[in-house]
């Protein structure tokens, strides 16, 4: 997911990029340069302005500017510059609820800070769209993620160039499965993204993203590059064409572009383990897994250890989860994702990431952390409130988390009874379609080794659909001749 990583005094959390006055030229005229662009800002504070661009453009970015303290450092300095500034309260709780590592549930630090903003809103002649700005952010915090989506909304049907709420409703989208709502977000409002604003080629990069996930992988590729024509160094729209050439199982393009263009997003510290995860999956479906846990060796784990972001978190369980069902050995590797992953057994944020945090507590046979995330999850399903992901997890995340905990026991028929009955619900718990994939193949492999002569079938039935999907996959090949080997597609 995505993931990003943070917290300061006035409950924050992030990472980030340099600001370049992408709104005025003179750094002294801030805060009317903001009204100018029709995006006023509640403050009297240039240098709050000024400190709010660099945050956001840093999150737009994907990478922070250590020059500038990263994004942890400007949101210091953007408290100090006007502690009552409401937006600047706003992109601080937003950036470390999006990151999905804390919640207000579970964290009062965090609760009091979303509490403040909304304290301070009320003191204040904020604008419309800035009160808008603060209940999405509470409403978010309160886990309803599709009324923040409406009230990020509201505000793009006004203001189509706030590129704060589009970020905010585009990740959010993500986290739900919210698929064409992704796309037609960005579509709503592209044509208002003329070259001339600062941060426009960025749009094309978020816009090609949700293209891509609905399948319009043509346009998709031509927008991440027209993005990357403009600025080789925007990590989403390398990200872009990396899901592209995975999605088409196309490996070798995609092996040669990830390698021919490293040089440009392997300093975006905040997608670049996430760049290369992309990288390690080639490797995996070309059937090299000792190259994909160099690769792991290297990169992935490195950068979980540094940031313990919850992208990093979930690349890093992904992908030895992967490794281990093509028969691979990873040794203690296990041990080192538990580490960071056992403090969220209890956060209950997104399933997508409990599903991820069982695969860790299970590859590391802890069996007290895998109960824990369990009973957890079961107790916040029974009372969910208005929370979505607790809402779902009844019927799709807690089937899907016995699933991992059946096929850890060694039970694949269970498995296939579990999953079978979801899988098309499972885009629900949100993430991409490459990094859903691992449960489809869970199911494959578990319908592989089932003792029913009915779930074998179902094995057949599946390696059916997913070598019409991808038909040039070696992955999928692989499982082809494994089940040919036991007679399921005679």
């Amino acid at each position: 997911m995505l993931g990003i990583s943070i917290f300061v005094a006035w409950g924050v959390g992030v990472r980030v990029f340099v600001w370049r006055a992408p709104w005025s030229k003179s750094p002294s005229c801030c805060v009317q340069a903001w009204k100018d662009t029709g995006l006023p800002l509640s403050t009297t504070s240039n240098e709050a302005c000024k400190l709010f661009d660099a945050t956001l453009t840093q999150y737009v970015k994907w990478t922070n500017d250590q020059s500038l303290g990263g994004i942890e450092g400007c949101l210091s300095k953007l408290k100090a510059a006007d502690p009552t500034f409401a937006m600047g309260h706003a992109i601080a709780n937003g950036l470390v609820l999006i990151g999905t590592g804390n919640s207000v549930r579970l964290d009062r630090e965090l609760d009091l800070a979303v509490a403040k903003m909304v304290e301070i809103s009320k003191t204040q002649p904020l604008t419309q769209r800035e009160q808008l700005h603060v209940a999405a952010v509470e409403t978010f915090a309160k886990g309803n993620f599709p009324k923040a989506c409406d009230l990020w909304e509201q505000i793009l049907q006004d203001h189509p160039t706030d590129m704060l709420a589009l970020k905010f409703s585009h990740d959010a989208y993500f986290y739900l499965g919210y698929q064409e709502q992704m796309r037609d977000s960005v579509a709503r409002v592209y044509p208002f993204w003329t070259p001339d604003i600062p941060l426009s080629s960025y749009v094309k990069g978020i816009y090609s993203f949700g293209l891509m996930e609905t399948n319009f992988y043509d346009r998709a590729e031509k927008l991440a590059k027209e993005a990357l024509s403009i600025d080789p160094t925007d990590a989403w729209s390398v990200h872009t064409i990396a899901h592209i050439h995975e999605m088409k199982a196309e490996v070798q393009d995609g092996l040669e572009f990830m390698q021919r263009s490293e040089t440009h997003w392997k300093e975006s510290d905040m997608l670049a383990c996430h760049n290369y995860w992309h990288w390690a999956l080639y490797l995996i479906e070309k059937g090299e897994p000792e190259a994909a846990l160099t690769m792991y060796d290297d990169h992935i784990l490195p950068s979980l250890r540094a940031s313990g972001a919850m992208l990093d978190v979930v690349d890093s369980c992904s992908m030895l989860y992967r490794l281990q069902m093509e028969g691979v050995s990873v040794g203690e590797r296990w041990q080192d994702v538990l580490a960071v992953t056992r403090k969220h057994s209890r956060d209950h944020i997104l399933l997508f990431n409990d599903a991820h945090f069982l695969m860790a507590s299970l590859g590391a046979r802890d069996p007290q952390t895998t109960q824990e995330l369990l009973t957890t999850l079961q107790d916040a399903s029974e009372s969910p409130g208005e929370n979505c992901q607790h809402l779902l997890a009844r019927d799709v995340g807690l089937p899907l988390c016995q699933a991992l905990v059946e096929a850890q026991n060694g039970n694949p028929d269970r498995v296939v009874e579990l999953l079978l009955p979801i899988r098309y619900r499972l885009v629900q718990i949100g993430g991409s379609n490459a990094q859903r994939d691992v449960f489809n193949q869970l199911l494959i492999h578990a319908a592989l080794n089932c003792s029913s002569g009915v779930h074998k079938n179902v094995a057949r039935s599946l390696l059916m659909e997913r070598d019409a999907l991808k038909p040039n996959s070696p992955l999928t090949a692989r499982l082809i001749r494994k089940a040919a080997a036991v007679h399921l597609l005679q």
